[in-house]
């Protein structure tokens, strides 16, 4: 097998300490709630960045499962699309909220590979208003990221708002 044909399907992560809506990226990934339509956090960073269009084309779209993801434009936002996906509340473990969280990953890149897309950046999904450990959170999330076999997507960013967040995916990464 020749060098190139060995990176087909590589994709480089990074950690980014900062505001994910300042990204110039392909896709940013939004921490939504069911609805859509706005919220606290990374949700309602996002949709006030991005601008009342977003919540115009959130309506058009009937929410969201658990899991699942839908994509929209960036809208007002430096990414081209946005992908919202909705992840589970921590409920002490034993309620399927591993493979849950796995699948908002799981189903987010897979829009962005539909979508022929480069570059992603996902926040740390469901670890805040949604209480997930955050360690356990960025395990799953790396896992992910790292098993996934697409052909289009080449950097993949995992972005920390704070310094301890920055430090576990740091940490996890073996980049500390």
């Amino acid at each position: 097998m020749d060098e190139e044909a060995g990176l087909a399907g590589r994709l480089d992560i990074e950690v980014w300490r900062g505001d994910i809506t300042k990204l110039s990226v392909d896709a940013v990934v939004n921490a939504a709630n069911s609805s859509l339509l706005g919220g606290g956090g990374v949700d309602g960073a996002i949709h006030r960045a991005a601008g009342r269009g977003l919540v115009l084309e959130c309506l058009k779209l009937g929410g969201c499962k658990v899991g699942q993801a839908k994509i929209t434009s960036g809208h007002r936002l430096p990414a081209k699309w946005i992908i919202h996906t909705v992840g589970p509340y921590w409920r002490g473990g034993e309620h399927g909220e591993r493979s849950a969280l796995k699948s908002c990953y799981e189903t987010s890149l897979a829009l962005a590979e539909s979508h022929s897309l480069m570059s992603i950046a996902f926040p740390a999904i469901s670890t805040g208003l949604f209480r997930f450990p955050a360690d356990l959170a960025a395990e799953i999330a790396i896992e992910t990221l790292k098993s996934h076999k697409g052909s289009s997507l080449e950097r993949g960013i995992f972005v920390a708002f704070d310094s301890q967040t920055e430090a576990i995916y740091k940490n996890l990464l073996g980049l500390l």
